[in-house]
């Protein structure tokens, strides 16, 4: 499976230029979602933050 590959259980998002895929199974868990873009001394990129309890690691959120 690619990651470009949409799959019947997911859920399409649009805002402006940016496109995002979730999960329609996880959506309900995750809910709200705040995706950034982030630019700091330690480099840029995305900032993703929800509600859904993460078990061990960094928390409530990831940077990729």
């Amino acid at each position: 499976m690619a990651l470009d590959e949409l799959r019947d259980e997911d859920e399409v998002f649009d805002q402006g230029d940016i496109k995002y895929v979730v999960d329609k199974n996880l959506l309900d868990q995750v809910k709200p979602i705040k995706v950034d873009y982030v630019n700091s001394a330690m480099g840029s990129g995305f900032s993703i933050t929800s509600n859904m309890a993460m078990g061990g690691g960094c928390g409530s959120g990831c940077s990729c």
